[in-house]
């Protein structure tokens, strides 16, 4: 239906087109054959009254035509003097208007129905001699409605010619779209490598290639990404699951009891970690969320012997749990590396909130200093996450995580502030 009605609307567009531009050609060269015949019909006048005028002369005191004798002239050209019509024969329908044109002693051309008649003033001494010649209109007028039909036959024809070629060209058209989005769609679902790769466009559909490829290169992204964030998460939640598992079954072998303290650790990471990836999707999802970053910071510490430096009364633009799901697993991975000493620190900068989290270890290596956020690597007790879904996690809410090779183990976190999403 969407494409029919886009090829109806082209047609429809072509067809309008056609017919305004044949409109003005047809109108334009009515226009011109119109002042091309009026010319030549005045032009045939003149002729004639010169011819006549040529042939006038004085005989024995009279003005007479040197030639005459000739009726098919005299029916289209008289000669008046001394207001006396002297040559030919002036028919009874313009007689009025001859005589008119003969008092106006002037040269002048009027229009009487089908017939132009032109007069002419002829220099002769002693006497006031006027020449009146007639031409037919009537061919002229006959040629111009034939090629004013002619023009409207052949404009018709155009549009119609318009129109057809419109529907067909379109019609080819969106049969090149249409199999190039069926084979993109079937791409994606099966083949998600394919691509088109036409090169450099070099038409609209080049465009359209390029344009599906980078398409198909987002979705086959978004399956990669997919498929690692199933995989993180399934390692970080397997990770409290395998311990409970490991538990029990040594509690099977000695014949005692598992301990509830071991289950409930468990059962709070499994709960945490599932807890922030829903508090992740939320803040994806709905906008407007701000918490107070030190408060938050704290919750992180949760009794951990760190240092915090972090203002008060600085909001952040994410929610609580989730500056907690990012920092706390940061602050395990420092106190595990420290040799004595971790500690927060916060700078506002215009990008954000920048809160470090430093210890006084030997830090990250240069070369490997991206791998630390890596699939598979966990930070302990706490939440469970490891330092992949912690990023990935960060990420989806705006928050940038990078660790630093400065000689000390340091990572920058970067909470966009309320104002700066504004």
């Amino acid at each position: 239906m969407g494409v029919t009605g886009f090829r109806g609307r082209v047609v429809a567009l072509a067809v309008l087109i056609a017919t305004a531009v044949v409109a003005v050609l047809v109108v334009v060269s009515h226009v011109l054959l119109s002042q091309v015949t009026e010319s030549d019909a005045n032009a045939l006048a003149r002729s004639r009254a010169e011819a006549v005028a040529a042939n006038v002369t004085l005989r024995n005191g009279h003005v007479v035509l040197v030639e005459s004798g000739n009726e098919a002239l005299d029916t289209v050209s008289w000669v008046y003097a001394d207001g006396h019509l002297v040559d030919g024969i002036v028919p009874g329908g313009v007689l009025d208007r001859v005589d008119a044109l003969v008092g106006s002693g002037r040269s002048q051309t009027v229009t009487v129905g089908s017939d132009l008649l032109y007069a002419r003033p002829i220099l002769l001494e002693g006497h006031h001699v006027m020449a009146v010649v007639r031409v037919d209109l009537t061919p002229y007028e006959t040629s111009e409605q034939r090629s004013l039909t002619m023009s409207l036959m052949l404009g018709g024809i155009s549009i119609l010619l318009a129109g057809v070629v419109a529907h067909l060209v379109v019609g080819r058209a969106l049969r090149v779209v249409h199999e190039m989005a069926a084979l993109a769609d079937d791409w994606g679902d099966h083949e998600p490598g394919r691509r088109f790769d036409l090169g450099a466009p070099r038409d609209e559909f080049g465009e359209l290639g390029r344009t599906l490829d980078r398409l198909l290169d987002r979705v086959d992204n978004a399956l990669a990404d997919e498929r690692r964030l199933t995989d993180e998460i399934a390692h970080e939640l397997r990770t409290p699951l395998t311990a409970l598992r490991g538990e029990a079954q040594l509690a099977q072998l000695a014949g005692h009891p598992l301990a509830p303290a071991c289950v409930l650790t468990e059962v709070d990471r499994l709960n945490a970690a599932v807890t922030t990836i829903l508090s992740s999707a939320r803040t994806r999802i709905h906008g407007g969320t701000r918490c107070d970053l030190r408060g938050a910071a704290r919750q992180a510490i949760a009794g951990r012997s760190v240092e915090l430096a972090v203002p008060a009364d600085v909001d952040v633009a994410v929610a609580a749990e989730l500056v907690v799901a990012v920092l706390s697993p940061l602050l395990e991975n420092g106190l595990r590396h420290a040799s004595s000493r971790v500690w927060i620190t916060a700078r506002v900068q215009p990008e954000g909130v920048v809160i470090d989290v430093l210890d006084d270890g030997p830090g990250f290596d240069p070369a490997e200093v991206d791998r630390v956020f890596e699939a598979g690597v966990t930070s302990g007790d706490g939440h469970g996450l490891g330092l992949a879904v912690v990023r990935r996690l960060a990420a989806s809410a705006g928050v940038a995580v990078r660790a630093v090779a400065d000689g000390h183990g340091r990572v920058e976190v970067t909470f966009p502030t309320p104002e700066a999403i504004a």
